[in-house]
């Protein structure tokens, strides 16, 4: 099954988005993402269970805070479900499990930096 968590900037934009990346549960989340206390992203990290893919346009629809995104990223994962970050790119084709986790690894972390540094740039 996939699941997104999303908040309402161009919602209909971002549903549209993913109802053709094949999500058919949706999460939807009227708080910034700059607070990982939010009843939505709560309701989607107990909602998912094994083999469950949460799919998300950017990282930043998750979290924006560096701790948090890694906090809810190892949730997911201790879960059983996947991450899919639509702006991304996809590793899949990568055959070595060990090596793709690595690059995703790297990937999402150059991310969460670039999140966190726009949240900081934001309080400005």
């Amino acid at each position: 099954m996939r699941v997104l968590v999303t908040r309402d900037q161009n919602l209909a934009r971002q549903i549209e988005q993913l109802h053709d990346a094949g999500v058919n549960k949706i999460f939807q989340e009227k708080l910034s993402g700059k607070n990982a206390d939010r009843p939505q992203l709560k309701a989607m990290l107990d909602y998912i269970r094994d083999d469950d893919e949460v799919v998300v346009l950017s990282l930043d629809r998750l979290g924006r805070n560096s701790y948090d995104l890694t906090d809810i990223i190892e949730t997911i994962r201790h879960r059983g479900a996947q991450l899919n970050v639509l702006n991304l790119p996809s590793f899949a084709s990568i055959e070595d499990p060990n090596l793709r986790n690595l690059i995703t690894t790297i990937i999402v972390e150059l991310y969460k930096y670039i999140a966190q540094e726009e949240r900081e740039t934001i309080k400005l």
